[in-house]
């Protein structure tokens, strides 16, 4: 038989990366072999996440099967760990969304809460580049690990939402769980001390109370957070917020609450164009971040709490990951 009627004949197969704590297993079970018998998939390979490990070696091993598809069901936790396996890889990732915030999923409009529809999306959908986020975490002890992101990093009130929110709460209500911290947050204005460097360009001095960097730029609720953000231009957008007093939390709330219609509508835009830009929150974007505090701050990666650190650098990796998304 020659290479190509073999190739040609061959079934196409799925490799499945699961989280059994996140997913109902029987109910994807299910979904998966209805998808394998529309399209004519052999039955996909499974492996499951543990206790023990974040993921990596269930995606490692995943890979090493060399599958022409890779579908990920689990929390972000197991997506980030499998982004950071399949960067550069080439083989198409599907996601099935679990958790409160599926931040990730939405930005690529993926099916949530929906797992019929995101297999479907998975196994028939379209293959899309995404870029994916690198922080270098240096401890103030001087070790140093590098660390995939999907969609933000966040230091100062955003990392001290991630670690300190109530998780039980979290889960029951959702995003309104983080109103207590963000309140105690905003009353003691807490700031710190930092430089921060855009790609070749020299260190700059400030003092913050936040800083997030993005490689997409909305929050749950539809909330624009970085206007400029794209999740797939090759670049981070970062935005620094330094209020000094009730006032600044004031613009920031107010320039939080109108991105979306002054960035994203003709009119919006016009309105921009004419509106002083506010002193408490900065926006810079560049391929390369880097900033050093003068005492050890939270970081969060994707809402998950990753300790303190002395020094970040970010960079981004242009299209390091392909991601099946919704037909058109």
């Amino acid at each position: 038989m020659s290479a190509d009627i073999e190739g040609a004949s061959r079934q196409r197969r799925a490799a499945v990366v699961v989280n059994p704590t996140k997913v109902r297993m029987s109910a994807l079970q299910s979904a998966v072999a209805a998808q394998e018998a529309k399209g004519g998939w052999a039955a996909a390979e499974w492996f499951e996440t543990s206790a023990d490990d974040d993921g990596r070696a269930a995606v490692e091993r995943a890979a090493a099967s060399s599958p022409d598809l890779i579908v990920v069901a689990g929390g972000d936790g197991t997506l980030r760990a499998a982004a950071a396996v399949l960067a550069g890889s080439g083989i198409a990732i599907g996601v099935i969304p679990s958790g409160t915030g599926n931040l990730f999923a939405r930005e690529l409009g993926l099916p949530v809460n929906n797992l019929g529809s995101a297999v479907a999306t998975a196994f028939d959908g379209d293959d899309r580049p995404v870029d994916l986020g690198f922080a270098r975490l240096e401890r103030d002890g001087g070790d140093s690990e590098e660390r995939a992101f999907l969609v933000m990093a966040g230091i100062g009130l955003d990392a001290h939402m991630a670690a300190h929110t109530n998780q039980k709460l979290k889960k029951r209500i959702g995003w309104l769980a983080y109103s207590d911290p963000i309140a105690r947050s905003i009353l003691g204005n807490r700031r710190f001390d930092m430089t921060y460097g855009l790609d070749d360009k020299p260190d700059v001095e400030m003092r913050a109370h936040t800083v997030i960097v993005g490689n997409s730029g909305s929050l749950t609720a539809g909330m624009l957070l970085i206007p400029d953000a794209v999740i797939d231009d090759g670049l981070l957008d970062a935005v620094v917020m330094r209020p000094k007093g009730g006032g600044g939390w004031t613009n920031i709330g107010y320039r939080l609450a109108f991105n979306r219609v002054l960035h994203r509508t003709r009119f919006g835009r016009f309105i921009g164009r004419l509106t002083p830009k506010p002193r408490a929150i900065l926006y810079a974007q560049a391929k390369t971040l880097r900033v050093r505090f003068r005492e050890p701050q939270e970081i969060q990666l994707d809402g998950d709490p990753n300790g303190s650190v002395i020094a970040v650098h970010l960079r981004v990796e242009h299209s390091a990951l392909t991601i099946r998304v919704p037909r058109g």
